[in-house]
């Protein structure tokens, strides 16, 4: 009987620490299995691209991890049951059950649109292919407006990174589209007083309408409901003011946060269920500067290779290493040809300096890249020495490693 890993999601996080696991543990008595809901691997990064009308990689996971001996499973999970080792997923087929021995839980995150009325119901976002998919088929329906002559206008709520990338990527793609960037405070407040400067001219320049110190009440199908009474039209909500995570772990009894993400040691394994781990957008994983991880790409790469670093020394009998986790900093793309990189302190503050201009949307663009590259060849670099385990195959992990 193998030591059967499931990995539950196949994004930046995932699909890196699924071919890292399979390029070390031997398939003599491991067997990895990825639970993803899409057959395609999605650029989260670069979503706000697709909904802006470009055409953006997404390479089959059937690709990604050919000749590596993971098996893919094509399915949506509906729940996580720890105590019993058990994950319920829904397919095509009906769905059924998984068993684990070792859990990597990797589902990430997703717009948060709860706390504001009508945001779910007539916003658009683009933390997930599927939604910025129909903001680009809503786009391009205003841009028939925009040809007629009739105009349209696009209200973009959320000045985070996420805001202000989908923002400018849309007025710099669909120029005949009238956007607005609807900031709570004042825009970019996390960065440096000359990355700021540069926002506001990329804004200018863009013709982006800024809005700042302005908080959102209610959402509705054609406008948009401040809290000091003032309604702002819009053909097309893009709410981008936040990020929540699935209540499947919540649900399932594994220790979590108030938001429901998953409580984890400094070795990315769950406090309440040593059998479990959690990395990326999923995991409450404190950094080496002694603050939360933020919700991030880079988290999710730092956090993967602690995971990985995790689970292979554990069951090969090895000790296990505390790699890096830290955060360096943002990279923001203002369009294709203008960025900010602002690299960060260990308290997590904008440093004086930054990066803008074509440097740093060349910079942004180059790590992209290598993101694609790396996920899309998951074993490649790696020792090709596959290590035996050091347990009996298809112990639990909880008794083994306690």
């Amino acid at each position: 009987m193998t030591h059967r890993i499931i990995v539950l999601g196949a994004g930046y996080a995932g699909a890196y620490v699924s071919g890292t696991l399979a390029r070390r543990l031997s398939p003599a008595d491991t067997e990895i299995t990825v639970v993803n809901a899409e057959p395609d691997f999605v650029q989260r990064l670069r979503l706000h691209q697709l909904a802006a009308g470009q055409e953006i990689e997404a390479p089959p996971l059937t690709e990604v991890f050919a000749g590596t001996g993971i098996q893919l499973r094509l399915a949506r999970v509906t729940a996580v049951i720890p105590e019993h080792q058990v994950v319920h997923v829904a397919d095509a087929d009906g769905g059924g059950e998984l068993v684990y021995d070792t859990l990597l839980y990797a589902l990430g995150s997703h717009g948060d649109d709860r706390a504001v009325p009508g945001a779910a119901e007539h916003a658009f976002d683009v933390a997930a292919r599927p939604s910025a998919l129909r903001l680009r088929e809503r786009l391009d329906s205003l841009n028939d407006l925009g040809r007629r002559g009739e105009g349209a206008r696009v209200l973009v709520v959320g000045d985070g990174l996420t805001g202000i990338e989908t923002a400018t990527e849309i007025a710099e793609s669909r120029p005949g589209l009238s956007v607005t960037l609807v900031a709570r405070g004042e825009l970019g407040a996390r960065l440096s007083a000359g990355a700021r400067s540069h926002l506001r001219r990329a804004c200018d320049r863009l013709g982006i309408t800024v809005l700042e110190h302005t908080e959102v009440e209610a959402v509705e199908s054609a406008r948009v409901l401040c809290a000091d009474g003032t309604a702002l039209a819009s053909d097309a909500t893009v709410w981008t003011a936040g990020f929540a995570v699935s209540p499947i772990a919540a649900a399932g009894g594994l220790k979590v946060t108030e938001t429901g993400r998953i409580v984890v040691d400094r070795t990315m394994r769950s406090v309440s269920h040593p059998n479990v781990y959690a990395v990326g957008d999923s995991a409450y994983a404190i950094g080496d500067n002694g603050r939360p991880m933020p919700m991030s790409c880079a988290s999710a790469g730092y956090t993967g290779m602690q995971a990985t670093a995790a689970i292979v020394g554990r069951l090969t009998g090895r000790k296990v290493p505390n790699t890096k986790l830290e955060y360096l900093g943002n990279h923001i793309s203002l369009g294709r040809r203008d960025g900010i990189l602002q690299m960060v302190d260990h308290k997590g503050q904008a440093k004086p300096k930054h990066v803008g201009g074509r440097k740093a949307a060349r910079i942004k663009s180059g790590i992209l890249k290598v993101s694609l590259w790396t996920t899309s060849h998951p074993t490649f670099g790696l020792p090709r020495r596959k290590r035996r385990l050091a347990v009996t195959p298809g112990a639990s992990a909880e008794k083994a490693f306690v």
